[in-house]
């Protein structure tokens, strides 16, 4: 029905257009522009900081095209169900930040290898094209995997992804990988300074659009400043192909098992990410969280995930997620109609035609960038230590944290500590994601549940205090 308003209402009794009502017209795009907003520097940021580290050049316009493409593609699916694939829900697809780890050191180590561009981008969406099929699988089992992936494991994964992205954000922030001499200049830490400061403001000004949208406005303050110190090079603006046309397999796919697993360990991870995020979209949008209805959208959701990341793989972009900042949007318009997704969708779609807007990112200082992506990895790192809070934090815990955070951090910050182990164990442990993950799984299944581990944290208090002191 067109413009009708829904009794349906969610815990705050706020919700105006429920799942399957209809909104009009005007609603409808306004509520999709909102959604647009919070999400696109999303969708395009993990492009930009893969193709600046890895130094794909001429491609990145062309890849930010493929990712807002296929974006609006599995928001689609995820929003109106193909067959049993999509949650049926508002939840708006975009490119993940969980691979930004694994899909670098993958590319590095093609580079390393004397590589090119191409060949990189043949390597990385061979790895997430075999990936994708882990999430596929998984999510008929959803259910049943809560004793391997555990709140504490998950809460660990995320944390530690979050933490090994910071030298990225922080790299940019000074300048980029690429700045020489100028890393770290004060014009550099200035932007980036100023980008952070603008994020802090409108998180904290009261106003839920403007919060929504500060990543997004910090982006374009900052570059305006850049502009004015002199710092935006306008010479690249406008060149390039007008009309990007999608073409399947442009790079070809390569595959190497060592390098693969560290990508399939993060599709597992985020298999349970995404159930946590359509869990909150049921709540907002008045659903149930509980029962058969439930539990189809949630394996429909991840089935989505999982197909909507193998189709980024054949069109030339990094893996899908469900975007969890969109249930904000949700709460702030009270609009949770799927039908809006349709909305979405098409701009997205049609945003993917025009590499302009890849062209239009390019021209972002690394240091405006930097100070949005060190505010976003933060943000994720600390997403994972709220999981950890969630838990009744005992002994068997603490050292299951403790081992696998060393771990983690451990070869993030000294890589040449697996320099001599063999190429495949190398690849995979080199990895702080995968290898803080399978510890806390391992540990999480050999340390046992005694009476002596369910003891309260402050039994190692003494050795905390302790530390403090030295």
């Amino acid at each position: 029905m067109e413009g009708h308003m829904t009794s349906t209402s969610n815990d705050t009794g706020t919700l105006i257009y429920g799942l399957d009502d209809t909104p009009a017209p005007p609603a409808a795009a306004l509520a999709a522009m909102q959604h647009i907003l919070a999400s696109i520097v999303g969708i395009v940021t993990p492009t930009l900081v893969i193709g600046g580290v890895l130094g794909l050049g001429e491609h990145i316009p062309y890849l930010i095209a493929m990712s807002l493409f296929v974006s609006g593609v599995a928001t689609f699916i995820q929003c109106y169900r193909v067959g049993p694939v999509g949650s049926g829900l508002l939840s708006v697809q975009g490119t993940s930040f969980a691979f930004l780890g694994p899909v670098l050191a993958a590319g590095f180590a093609v580079k390393n290898a004397g590589g090119t561009p191409e060949d990189m981008l043949a390597m990385i969406f061979g790895l997430c094209l075999a990936g994708c099929l882990v999430e596929i699988v998984l999510s008929q089992f959803v259910d049943k995997l809560d004793r391997i992936i555990t709140p504490t494991v998950t809460g660990i994964v995320i944390t530690v992804i979050g933490l090994s992205l910071v030298k990225v954000g922080f790299t940019d922030f000074a300048g980029g990988a690429q700045a020489g001499e100028t890393l770290g200049a004060p014009v550099n830490l200035l932007m980036g300074a100023i980008v952070v400061a603008v994020i802090l403001v409108l998180t904290f000004v009261g106003n839920p659009m403007l919060r929504i949208s500060a990543i997004m406005i910090g982006l374009v303050v900052g570059t305006i400043v850049a502009m004015v110190l002199g710092q935006v090079d306008l010479s690249r603006a406008g060149q390039g192909e007008l009309l990007a046309i999608p073409q399947p397999l442009k790079y070809g796919l390569d595959f190497d098992i060592g390098l693969f697993l560290p990508i399939a360990f993060v599709f597992l991870v985020t298999a349970i990410e995404t159930s946590g995020d359509l869990t909150a979209n049921s709540v907002i949008a008045g659903q149930p969280v509980k029962g058969p209805l439930y539990m189809k959208r949630i394996k429909g959701g991840i089935l989505a995930d999982g197909v909507n990341s193998g189709l980024a793989a054949l069109f030339n972009t990094f893996p899908n997620t469900t975007f969890s900042q969109n249930n904000g949007v949700i709460q702030m318009t009270g609009v949770a109609s799927r039908h809006v997704g349709l909305y979405i969708a098409g701009i997205l779609v049609v945003l993917g035609f025009l590499p302009v807007v890849g062209q239009i990112f390019l021209l972002i200082p690394k240091p405006v960038l930097g100070g949005a992506t060190l505010v976003l990895f933060g943000t994720i790192a600390v997403a994972g230590i709220r999981i950890l809070a969630t838990q009744e934090i005992d002994r068997k815990k603490v050292y299951i944290m403790a081992v696998s955070f060393g771990l983690g951090l451990g070869v993030t910050l000294v890589p040449d500590a697996t320099q001599n182990l063999p190429v495949f164990l190398k690849q995979v442990v080199a990895t702080p994601i995968t290898l803080a993950g399978l510890s806390a799984i391992i540990l999480s299944l050999v340390i046992p549940d005694t009476e002596e581990t369910s003891k309260p944290v402050e039994t190692v208090a003494p050795v905390e205090e302790e530390t403090a002191a030295v």
